[in-house]
């Protein structure tokens, strides 16, 4: 009877052990799972094909803003747009930066410049979202980099500062995007 005691002791201990070990490792690939379901970076790097994209994953998906999407890289500002929001982005195409003197966005995209592209980009969005029949002549928009474009409205068709006009406009599950032909450059600092 005391050897039957011990075998059952033996067996039970035994089967408690690899039940242990079959929690541990299966605890052990959970959380390899869930680190590599992680990823990187912020609310740009969500991979979601179902819903409604956001203002970066719009641009990205479009031929025409491929500038602008380098830019927004270069700006490290691909994080802050993915966000919620709600945004206004005017995305000038990139025949409105082909538009600029020659050099100038090659100049602007030297890491030592990236303050100064940092502000060209911010002047193209406001915190809100706003379709463009809801943009009035002589309205002023405040720009995240504190600056500020006037609207101008005329039989119907939409001019920024005199110079970018609405060629078409697209919602984001972020807010509204309005593709311009010309790139909006800030004010000088006084």
């Amino acid at each position: 009877m005391k050897k039957h005691k011990i075998i059952f002791a033996i067996i039970f201990l035994s089967g408690m052990m690899s039940c242990n070990n079959a929690a541990d490792n299966s605890s052990a690939n959970t959380a390899e799972k869930t680190q590599a379901a992680t990823p990187a970076g912020g609310q740009e790097a969500v991979k979601d094909d179902e819903s409604a994209k956001d203002v970066v994953k719009v641009a990205v998906g479009s031929k025409d803003h491929s500038t602008l999407v380098a830019a927004l890289k270069q700006a490290d500002l691909v994080t802050s747009l993915s966000n919620a929001g709600p945004f206004t982005v005017f995305a000038p195409t990139n025949d409105a930066f082909n538009k600029l003197p020659a050099g100038t966005v090659d100049g602007l995209m030297k890491d030592d410049k990236k303050a100064d592209l940092q502000n060209i980009l911010q002047y193209h969005v406001t915190v809100s979202a706003i379709k463009a029949e809801n943009l009035t002549d002589g309205q002023t928009l405040g720009m995240v980099n504190g600056d500020n474009v006037t609207v101008s409205v005329k039989d119907g068709k939409v001019t920024l500062n005199g110079s970018a006009h609405i060629i078409a406009s697209i919602p984001a599950s972020n807010g509204m995007i309005h593709v311009v032909d010309a790139v909006l450059l800030p004010p000088a600092k006084k």
